[in-house]
């Protein structure tokens, strides 16, 4: 009954943690390619070719749903996925649905015209391939008219947080909050565009200032799952053993894991 949940690197573990909160009898199968991270700074066909490789090692680990858990995948490989690679019996869902749910207060499902939201400015914090695919606003563009969104691409933080330097990350989103702030003085809500970025949530925050309401996802996309498993329990997947697996250095990628999660966390190779 597992469901297999990937990422390009140790950002995914904030949506791990808070599914398995949500969902504490369902065993996750976690897919991070520490190896090959960050993906924000690579084109769309590498994106895809890496995604399709994760996927297809946690089918076999016994998941018939995988949630990438990556922005930059879904933003850049989701939707090519869908039309020709995933195989029928399985599903491979993003990020973003929950985040657009959440933001204009309407369900997926609802295909009503788009219109008016409480939200007119929205700052977008992101990796460089996410910024330049434009996937958020156009999805956001199907369901909410007179939304100002502006986009800071994080060059650099996805890395500071693999390396585990939370100084250096700490530093850089001072830094990219600075920037987005000469582009939009006084945003009303801040995405965290990227699974990596919860980390730093009261940086992001403290940065941000007490008035501007950050969404971060990993809490959205638990909920979101849960209903999802609900409406469709046939996608849980016959595996029954949670596993951690890695493309990268093992004990490297596990001593950062623990650290983020504050438990002991131990990855194999994938």
């Amino acid at each position: 009954m597992a469901v297999g949940i990937f990422d390009s690197g140790l950002g995914g573990l904030t949506v791990l943690d808070a599914a398995s909160r949500q969902l504490p009898d369902v065993p996750f199968v976690y897919y991070g390619d520490n190896a090959n991270a960050p993906y924000g700074v690579r084109d769309a066909d590498d994106i895809y070719e890496l995604t399709t490789r994760g996927c297809a090692r946690l089918f076999e680990a016994g998941c018939d749903l995988v949630i990438l858990a990556c922005n930059t995948a879904s933003a850049a490989a989701l939707r090519r996925m869908q039309e020709g690679w995933v195989p029928t019996d399985k599903r491979v869902l993003g990020v973003f649905v929950p985040l657009i749910e959440a933001l204009t207060e309407r369900q997926w499902g609802d295909n009503s015209p788009p219109r008016e939201v409480a939200v007119e400015h929205v700052a977008l914090f992101a990796t460089p391939a996410t910024v330049a695919s434009r996937a958020f606003q156009r999805e956001l563009a199907f369901r909410a008219i007179g939304v100002d969104v502006e986009a800071q691409a994080c060059g650099g933080l996805v890395d500071a947080i693999e390396e585990g330097d939370l100084i250096l990350a700490e530093v850089l989103v001072r830094g990219h909050v600075d920037a987005l702030r000469r582009k939009m003085p006084r945003p009303q809500a801040a995405i965290l565009g990227c699974t990596h970025y919860p980390l730093m949530l009261d940086i992001f925050q403290e940065a941000l200032g007490p008035d501007v309401t950050v969404y971060s996802q990993a809490q959205l996309v638990a909920a979101s799952l849960e209903d999802y498993l609900k409406r469709h329990p046939a996608m849980v997947g016959p595996g029954e053993e949670s596993l951690f697996l890695t493309t990268g250095d093992t004990r490297k990628v596990s001593n950062n894991a623990t650290q983020f999660l504050r438990r002991q966390i131990t990855f194999l190779p994938a």
